[in-house]
């Protein structure tokens, strides 16, 4: 592993004294602890690992497996998560965020997103915003895999989601930062780390959250989160924003540290703050703080007027096909979006339309399929959702070496299913579509997301 930089010895022996600092180091050159966090709308696997003590679905293993080929992990039953930015699920649990709009600015590869996206259920929406395209299309496989289609991925500069005044309940920044918190399990973090770096992550960072508080409501949460320990980052930014926004900021519920958590305590201003070092929490660094805008400031929300026209309603005929392919239809609208139909939460399908129509939207809802002569040939994120309604085609329960070869989009033996399309499930975990015609079977795996390593 490469060497720790000089600059960032010599900041933190500053920041934190010698003898706490070569703890610190010490722990940066430690084998990392192994965390994730299960879809509990998914996971049907039994116990697994040891509580995380902040996140209810949060777990430590005890050895890291071979995601890639893990067959809960493919289904999304699971996200490979590090423990300390699991903290926010506390940070929300402690202010009673159970439903509404959250926006995460900053959002690939989807960690937080869909921590959020559990949070509120079928009760809220997540805007998942991504600024650089390769990772937001990373984002949106994420999501599809996660299931629950309250989801819309975005890849927009935040300026433009500014746009959209006074919107959200929650505003979350993970924002682009010099990433000292990764320094024990990215050799690149500590390769590419500087003083100008810090610097310029600052910087950014300053400019995401001017964009970000003018999209949070009135009485909202704003939650600010970084992988890094340097106090310019982390500190400094808490005391910008109190010097930039002032009284329009108000102090949140109390945060509480649970019992086995020794994150460090910061407060600025009316933000508290926590800072995760990987020698006194079991987790790679990480700080995170929170606020709120104050209530007794402009209470309005804009929503921009329309720029294109992208979800067109469905048409009846086509919405009783639909219908037939989720349970509880009564809560989900249908929309027609290029030559696909998806399927999106009611209760949110306007402020959808109004993103999808303004913004750029790569990923929303749930994408079902195309209708054929009046018969929808379903796409992948179907099986992944948790509206999907199983009786509508046979489910064929497939053993684990036939499963992976199914996640490697190899060819399989067609004997096991039945006629026409199929739903492949492992353990019970569903996979994806297979189609079978005659002695073939189309495998329509994303290619996207098959394995190739193995």
């Amino acid at each position: 592993m490469q060497q720790l930089p000089v600059d960032f010895i010599v900041n933190m022996r500053q920041q934190l004294g010698d003898n706490e600092a070569e703890r610190l180091f010490a722990a940066l050159d430690s084998a990392s602890p192994v965390s994730v966090r299960l879809n509990d709308q998914k996971w049907h696997s039994g116990e697994w690992g040891v509580a995380i003590p902040w996140c209810e679905w949060g777990r430590y293993l005890d050895s890291r497996p071979q995601f890639t080929t893990d067959i809960p992990f493919a289904a999304g039953a699971y996200y490979v998560q590090e423990a300390g930015s699991q903290f926010i699920s506390h940070i929300l649990r402690t202010e009673g965020v159970d439903s509404g709009t959250i926006l995460d600015m900053c959002a690939a590869p989807g960690g937080k997103s869909t921590l959020y996206a559990s949070t509120v259920g079928n009760r809220g929406l997540v805007v998942a915003n991504e600024y650089v395209r390769n990772r937001a299309n990373i984002l949106a496989d994420n999501i599809r895999k996660w299931g629950l289609g309250n989801v819309v991925v975005t890849n927009n500069d935040p300026s433009h989601i500014a746009a959209f005044e006074g919107w959200f309940d929650v505003v979350a920044v993970d924002a682009p930062c010099s990433g000292e918190g990764m320094f024990r399990k990215e050799e690149v973090a500590r390769t590419e780390w500087s003083t100008n770096s810090v610097e310029m992550c600052a910087q950014r960072q300053r400019a995401i959250l001017t964009e970000a508080w003018q999209s949070l409501k009135a009485g909202g949460l704003l939650i600010y989160s970084t992988c890094t320990f340097n106090t310019s980052e982390d500190e400094g930014i808490l005391e910008w924003m109190s010097g930039e926004w002032g009284d329009e900021i108000c102090p949140s519920a109390k945060v509480s540290l649970p019992d086995g958590c020794d994150a460090e305590c910061v407060n600025i201003g009316d933000f508290q703050g926590f800072r995760f070092f990987p020698h006194r929490v079991e987790s790679e660094g990480f700080f995170v703080a929170v606020a709120r805008k104050s209530g007794d400031i402009s209470n309005k929300s804009v929503t921009p007027k329309s720029r294109k026209k992208i979800m067109t309603d469905a048409p009846k005929e086509a919405i009783r096909e639909l219908a037939r392919w989720v349970n509880n239809p009564e809560n989900i609208r249908f929309a027609a979006v290029a030559e696909s139909y998806y399927a999106y939460p009611a209760a949110y399908y306007e402020q959808i339309k109004a993103l999808a129509h303004n913004l750029t939207v790569i990923y929303s809802g749930v994408e079902m399929g195309q209708i054929f002569k009046g018969k929808l040939k379903p796409e992948w994120p179907l099986s992944q959702s948790v509206w999907y309604n199983r009786g509508v085609v046979p489910a064929v329960d497939v053993d684990r070496e036939t499963a992976l070869d199914y996640l490697r989009k190899r060819d399989i033996s067609a004997a096991q299913f039945e006629e026409g399309i199929n739903l492949v499930t492992s353990d019970g975990y569903p996979l994806g579509f297979v189609k079978r015609i005659g002695n073939r079977v189309n495998n329509t795996y994303p290619n996207s997301l098959k394995i190739n390593n193995l």
